[in-house]
């Protein structure tokens, strides 16, 4: 094998480093290019208590049920 540094070969190599390094730069440049950053919207919450969500007992004690459980478990 010889030296790259003794035959020459080392334009080469550096060559193909900064060609790597540029395309790397230039997807960079692109993909920062064509990134559109959509603004979003603070999401705010309703702090606001409404005397509404109060439920009178006598409703929560009745409670209709919507499936029949079976007697025996197979």
């Amino acid at each position: 094998m010889q030296n790259p540094f003794e035959s020459g070969h080392i334009k080469n190599y550096i060559l193909l480093y900064v060609s790597v390094v540029v395309i790397m730069i230039l997807f960079f440049i692109a993909s920062s290019l064509f990134h559109d950053v959509q603004e979003v919207d603070k999401k705010t919450f309703n702090t606001q208590v409404s005397e509404e969500l109060h439920v009178n007992e006598a409703e929560e004690k009745t409670p209709e049920k919507k499936f029949k459980l079976l007697d025996k478990a197979y």
